[in-house]
């Protein structure tokens, strides 16, 4: 037997006995998708709100990232054209989530997962790092449910975070530097305070015009 397999095999009988890791592990593993999917968008939005150029290019590039690691894949997957472990071991892995028994190395969601969590720890830095922690965590529950064995999520992993790497080092000199934003946004700041304190002036200004011409009007 080999490890990938005993791997798979121990993580199965975890979840079978333990309804409380099963559930969530299955839960998440079906709905990490759309969360992703929707993290991203709501990202790009408040990018675009916020006016936020960074911001706005580490959801594009995460989109792009995770796009070119699925080709990838799919590209992989029907070459090596590994059998699930719930399709080559029946009697050994149980599925506890509906799923086609397509070839499954290495596996979609660890790429796409990875892809966007490694993109946005790139261009955003650390404060990212939960993304991160999500995409193992989706990696895991995926070997947990019986649709992958340890190998797959692996490979996903790599893939999608070799194509966030190759593909931030590409775009990095159109991507706005922190220092830039920073910059733009102070600039923005001061141009409003000063705006603000001539609105001011040109107020006191038009009070001291009126005063002395109801003064010049009371003296005639």
């Amino acid at each position: 037997m080999s490890l990938d397999l005993s791997l798979a095999e121990h993580a199965n009988a975890f979840a079978a006995h333990h309804d409380t890791w099963e559930d969530a592990a299955s839960a998440y593993a079906h709905g990490s998708e759309a969360l992703f999917v929707a993290g991203v968008v709501v990202l790009g939005i408040v990018g675009l709100v916020l006016r936020h150029r960074r911001v706005v290019a580490a959801a594009v590039l995460s989109v792009l990232a995770a796009g070119g690691g699925l080709v990838i894949a799919s590209v992989l997957g029907k070459l090596i054209d590994r059998p699930r472990p719930f399709a080559a071991h029946p009697r050994a892995i149980h599925a506890f989530i509906a799923h086609a028994p397509d070839p499954g190395f290495p596996s979609d969601h660890a790429t796409a997962g990875f892809a966007i969590a490694v993109m946005l720890l790139l261009v955003l830095g650390r404060r990212t790092l939960p993304v991160l922690v999500a995409a193992a965590a989706l990696a895991v529950s995926r070997v947990l449910v019986g649709v992958h064995y340890p190998g797959d999520v692996l490979a996903g992993a790599l893939l999608g975070s070799a194509v966030a790497v190759v593909l931030f080092l590409i775009a990095r000199r159109w991507i706005p530097s922190a220092a830039a934003v920073t910059a733009s946004d102070a600039s923005s700041t001061t141009n409003g305070s000063i705006g603000a304190l001539n609105r001011e002036k040109l107020t006191a200004n038009g009070t001291v015009v009126n005063h002395s011409a109801s003064g010049a009007t009371q003296t005639n």
